[in-house]
C-alpha cells in the first residue's frame, strides 16, 4: 500500500500498501488503487498466543485465561483505579469511529491482546449494509496479503529442516520457470522472492486493468499468473512489492514437499495453532460461516448506497485463486493474532529462522509508507510512541482489508475492515488506529474528527506473562 497512503491501495492483495489490489473498473483512480492493495502491509497482522492443538489443552488454557481476567478485574475494583485499560479502549474506539464516520468504511473491528489489559475487542459500524447487522470481531473475512506471512513461514520452516536454501536460486527448484523478457530464475534467490527484491513484476497490476467481470469469478493456475508477470516490463525500483514472488514461493513449497502450499500451511500452521476459522477457499467464491460483507466504490445495478455516503458494490464473492499463495486465505482477527503470536513466540520457526525473517530492507514508500521495512513475509513499521511493530497487512479486490501486528511490548493487534480506505487521509487514519491499538494509552496520537464512542467493546481475558516479550508470547491462553 503505498502506504499506500494515498496509493495505499495500490497493490496489495493483501496489504502492503500492504498487499493490495488495484482499482476496479468503474471507480476513480484513487479509489481503485485503494481497492487493490495487496497486503501491505499488506497491511498488518498481529499476534496472540497460539492455541494448543489438543482440545483439552485449549479448554484448560481458556479456563486459566478466565481466572486471570477475573483476578485483574478484581484488582482494579479493589483499588478503584481505571488502570489505563479504559483509556486504551477509548483511544482505539475513537480511531475506529473516524474510519467509519469520516471515511465511509461501513464496518471495522479490532482485537487487541496484551499482558496489561488481556484480550478485548472493539467494533464499529455494520458488517452488512443490506441488513444492518453490526460488525463483529469474530466474523471471518478475506485477509489478502497477510497470507504472505503464512507462506513465508512454511518456506522458512523448510529452510530450518534443510530442505530449502534461502540463498539458493529459484532455478534449482523450478528449472526453466522464470526465463525471458529480462527475467532469469538462475539469478533470483528464494530470499529475494520473500523479500520482494527479485525484480519480478506484480501480475495483479495487469489483471486488474481488465473489466472486473472478466476475471472476478474465474480460476487461475499459478503458472498462468507467473506467465502474466513475465510478460510485463521489469520494475524500475530494486524493492517492488509483488504477489508474483509468493506464487512462485508456493510453487517451490509444492516441488520440495510434494504437496500444495495450501496443504502444508494447514498441516504446519493452521492445525497446530488451532486456527479454526482460517482456511483456503479454493474456487469457492462465498465465505463460509459468519462473515462480514465487503464493499468497493462502484456504480451499477449491484450498488448499495449507504445513507449520505458513496455508492458501493458488494465484492464479497470472489474467486481468490487470483491471490493464491500470496493472498487467498480467509480468517478472523482472533486467528490472525494467534498466528502472529505463534510465530513470534517460537512455535513455528527456530530462533534462527525468525531472525532471518526479521532481516529487512527498506521498502519503497510509494508502495508501502515512509519508514516501513520488509523482511521475509514481514513488515516492520515505526510507531509514534517509539519502537516498531512487526506484522503484515492485506487487501483484496472486493474490499476486505486486514492487518495483524505485534508491538515492542508483545501487545498484539488485528484489524478488519470491509472497505479499503481510498484516500491518503483515510490511510493516515488507518495507521493511526494501529498506533492507538499498539501504543500505551495516552501516548498514541491519532486523528479523530469525532468524539463519538458508539459501538461495542468487550474484555474476554487477561494474559498472564512476564516482562520478557518472547516468554509473554509463549504463554498459553
Amino acid at each position: 500500500m503505498r502506504h499506500e497512503q494515498s496509493r495505499a491501495t495500490r497493490n496489495h492483495l493483501g496489504i502492503p500498501r500492504s498487499a493490495g489490489v488495484r482499482p476496479l473498473a468503474g471507480t476513480s483512480r484513487t479509489a481503485r488503487r485503494a481497492t487493490v492493495l495487496v497486503a501491505a502491509s499488506a497491511l498488518l497482522a498481529v499476534a496472540v498466543p497460539a492455541a494448543n492443538a489438543s482440545g483439552t489443552a485449549r479448554a484448560s488454557g481458556a479456563a486459566g485465561e478466565a481466572r486471570a481476567a477475573q483476578r485483574t478485574i478484581a484488582a482494579h475494583r479493589a483499588t478503584g483505579a481505571p488502570n489505563g485499560c479504559d483509556a486504551a479502549r477509548t483511544a482505539l474506539g475513537r480511531s475506529l469511529d473516524t474510519l467509519v464516520t469520516r471515511h465511509g468504511i461501513p464496518g471495522v473491528a479490532a482485537e487487541v491482546i496484551g499482558r496489561d489489559c488481556g484480550r478485548w475487542t472493539a467494533e464499529r459500524g455494520v458488517a452488512d449494509l443490506g441488513t444492518g447487522r453490526p460488525m463483529h470481531a469474530a466474523d471471518r473475512l478475506r485477509i489478502g496479503s497477510v497470507t504472505k506471512t503464512f507462506t513465508a513461514t512454511v518456506v522458512v520452516q523448510l529452510a530450518d529442516e534443510g530442505r530449502i536454501g534461502l540463498d539458493d536460486p529459484v532455478e534449482r527448484y523450478l528449472p526453466g520457470l522464470i526465463r525471458g523478457n529480462g527475467h532469469d530464475g538462475r539469478t533470483i534467490t528464494v530470499r529475494q522472492l520473500l523479500q520482494h527484491t527479485s525484480g519480478l513484476p506484480d501480475y495483479t497490476e495487469a489483471i486488474v486493468e481488465r473489466p472486473v467481470d472478466e476475471w472476478r469469478f474465474r480460476h487461475f493456475e499459478p503458472r498462468e499468473l507467473v506467465a502474466t508477470a513475465l510478460a510485463m516490463p521489469r520494475p524500475a525500483t530494486e524493492w517492488h512489492y509483488s504477489t508474483t514472488n509468493y506464487v512462485v514461493a508456493g510453487m517451490i513449497v509444492e516441488k520440495v514437499t510434494g504437496h500444495g502450499v495450501e496443504a502444508e500451511v494447514r498441516r504446519r500452521i493452521i492445525e497446530p495453532l488451532g486456527l479454526r476459522d482460517t482456511y483456503w477457499p479454493g474456487d469457492r467464491t462465498r465465505i463460509r460461516g459468519p462473515h462480514s460483507r465487503s464493499y468497493f466504490p462502484a456504480a451499477g445495478s449491484a450498488e448499495a448506497v449507504r445513507p449520505g455516503g458513496t455508492p458501493l458494490a458488494d465484492g464479497t464473492e470472489w474467486n481468490m485463486t487470483f491471490g493464491g499463495a500470496g493472498g487467498a486465505l480467509v480468517s478472523t482477527p482472533g486467528d490472525v493474532n494467534r498466528f502472529f503470536r505463534g510465530l513470534f513466540g517460537g512455535r513455528l520457526v527456530s530462533a534462527h529462522g525468525l531472525a532471518e525473517m526479521k532481516r529487512t530492507v527498506p521498502a519503497d514508500p510509494e508502495r508501502l509508507w515512509p519508514g516501513a521495512r520488509y523482511g521475509l513475509g514481514l513488515i516492520a513499521s515505526p510507531l509514534t510512541c517509539g519502537g516498531m511493530w512487526w506484522g503484515h497487512g492485506g487487501t483484496v479486490p472486493g474490499g476486505h482489508r486486514a492487518l495483524g501486528a505485534i508491538g515492542p511490548d508483545a501487545r498484539g493487534l488485528a484489524l478488519a475492515l470491509n472497505k479499503v480506505p481510498d484516500s491518503q487521509e483515510a490511510e493516515a487514519d488507518f495507521l493511526a488506529a494501529v498506533d492507538a491499538g499498539l501504543c500505551p494509552a495516552g501516548r498514541a496520537p491519532h486523528a479523530s474528527s469525532t468524539d463519538s464512542t458508539t459501538g461495542t467493546d468487550s474484555t474476554t481475558g487477561t494474559e498472564n506473562t512476564n516482562s520478557n516479550s518472547t516468554d509473554q508470547l509463549r504463554e498459553t491462553e
